[in-house]
């Protein structure tokens, strides 16, 4: 295991409950589970829970921002490389289609946390509306490399396309929903394209 600038090793413990929470609460929901069935399955002792995470909440946060890392990543590997602007937002929707077709898979974590938390002040509500700011803001530059004048009205439809696409992937046959996706997000290029000056 890597060190840090200190010299000492990352907390194996702290990572054990992250694992452990993002585990449960990506596959059951976060209400639905208390902090005991967390510190149990993580194998650590409750102090050691409070010591790294003053509440449940901070848990809650820390998941977000592991997965908001996590698809950051996807996000600048798919965008890479130089690509022109169609094709790294081909390659943005490809990633999501290949999440959407992972086992496992349950539907955005974002949505189902902001639909657990609906007050917009709370700091969960809060970290769901600047995950979907940065990705909204990175599709938008995106579009705007094909055509500025539409970029963000094209970037919110690219948008309810994936967020369309992870529902019904919840629901229905996976293989089909991501083909009907990466269609449209085809579509949705093209179209913007042709609108250039």
């Amino acid at each position: 295991m890597a060190r840090s600038e200190t010299g000492t090793r990352p907390s194996e413990a702290r990572e054990r409950l992250l694992v452990t929470a993002s585990r449960i609460f990506y596959g059951e929901g976060i209400h639905s589970v208390g902090v005991d069935r967390i510190i149990a399955e993580a194998k650590v002792t409750r102090a050691t829970f409070y010591r790294h995470f003053p509440g449940k909440e901070d848990l809650v946060l820390a998941y977000l921002q592991a997965a908001d890392q996590a698809i950051r990543g996807q996000v600048d590997a798919a965008a890479a490389g130089g690509l022109p602007a169609p094709d790294a937002l081909r390659a943005v929707a490809a990633s999501i289609a290949q999440g959407i077709q992972s086992a496992g898979f349950r539907g955005c974590a974002f949505l189902n946390a902001v639909a657990e938390y609906p007050d917009p002040d709370h700091p969960v509500h809060q970290a769901v509306l600047a995950h979907r700011r940065w990705f909204l803001d990175t599709v938008s530059t995106l579009m705007a490399g094909i055509q500025q004048a539409e970029a963000e009205p094209a970037a919110q439809h690219f948008v309810m396309l994936r967020d369309g696409a992870m529902a019904a992937g919840c629901l229905f046959d996976r293989a089909l929903i991501c083909e009907t996706f990466l269609r449209g997000v085809d579509g949705l290029i093209r179209t913007h394209a042709a609108r250039r000056p």
